[in-house]
């Protein structure tokens, strides 16, 4: 949509560390949608970084130059929690005042369209416990799913997101309802592809036993297990501007999601059906998980092993034929 920039509705959570330059530019997209109510939110520097101080006091200063009429929060840690804790402690304190919201991150660029469409969309579905969960960014290289604005999906995006409490709710950053024996069968429930299922099974147990320090996945985990349907637009919406060294998991900028040009809504055309397009989930895990490629490694070495099978069956029948 053209014109005048759209001010926003929803309150926003605006979760920032030790990116200066990333925060200001998300920044401004926000100053431009002008929420009545910002919630700004910050881990603290880690210890064995001596120039993260410097870093992070640069990029809290940000909560400053708020010039627009808004009740703004802070929560700024004066020590590191690390990913997990900072992000989940900072959602539940913004839930605990809201009953809905948008997220930013301090990488997740948004276009102005993003915060309308995040508004139509929280108030559309408010009470409709299927949605758990609004996306802004689209990971389709081009291609449409669908003939609306956008479409259901069981994958969870996070760049850039909106939601309610009452999804919030049900977050957990242990997962220590579900156990690891019955997660591939539960999985194989939602995908078909045996590759995939062993992936999200792998990353389950990691998660679990605390390898990986994140807090993303076990928000998808748990949209999963609840049967929820996500949102993804058919447009992009969000722009990841933090490929790069200093960034916590995105470290390539050659990866095909960073910078993905930012798009327009036209229009809000809403889908008819509420089901998920699978075809779109299959497609985002194919390039996120290498789908193809093992699947070819797999073929290649069943192949070498039914070679060496032959090879050896032809040597038993040499050896019995003297």
């Amino acid at each position: 949509m053209t014109g005048t920039p759209y001010l926003t509705k929803s309150p926003i959570l605006f979760l920032i560390f030790n990116r200066p330059d990333t925060t200001y530019k998300v920044f401004e997209k926000i100053r431009e949608a002008k929420p009545t109510r910002l919630y700004i939110a910050a881990d603290g520097p880690r210890k064995d970084r001596i120039e993260e101080e410097s870093l992070c006091t640069e990029t809290r200063a940000v909560s400053k130059l708020v010039d627009w009429d808004c009740d703004v929060k802070i929560l700024f840690r004066n020590h590191n929690l690390g990913c997990k804790n900072a992000v989940s402690s900072a959602l539940d304190w913004f839930f605990s005042q809201e009953d809905d919201g948008i997220i930013l991150e301090d990488d997740c660029l948004p276009a102005n369209d993003f915060f309308f469409f995040c508004d139509e969309l929280l108030e559309k579905y408010r009470f409709d416990t299927r949605i758990r969960h609004i996306g802004g960014s689209n990971l389709q290289y081009g291609n449409t799913r669908g003939d609306a604005s956008y479409y259901f999906a069981n994958m969870t995006h996070v760049w850039g997101w909106a939601s309610w409490k009452r999804a919030w709710i049900d977050y957990d950053k242990n997962l220590m309802k579900y156990e690891q024996k019955d997660v591939a069968i539960q999985l194989g429930k939602i995908f078909s592809d045996p590759l995939i299922v062993e992936t999200w099974t792998e990353i389950f147990r990691m998660v679990k036993e605390g390898e990986i320090d994140t807090w993303d996945y076990q928000l998808g985990f748990i949209n999963f297990f609840n049967n929820g349907l996500t949102i993804i637009p058919n447009t992009n919406l969000i722009s990841n501007i933090g490929f790069r060294e200093d960034a916590t998991h995105t470290l390539s900028p050659d990866n095909p999601n960073a910078n993905i040009p930012l798009g327009e809504l036209k229009a809000l055309v809403h889908p008819v059906y509420f089901l998920p397009e699978k075809e779109a989930d299959v497609y985002t895990l194919n390039h996120d998980f290498n789908i193809e490629e093992r699947r070819a490694q797999e073929k290649e070495e069943a192949r070498l092993v039914e070679k060496n099978k032959r090879k050896l069956r032809n040597r038993v029948k040499q050896f019995f034929k003297h």
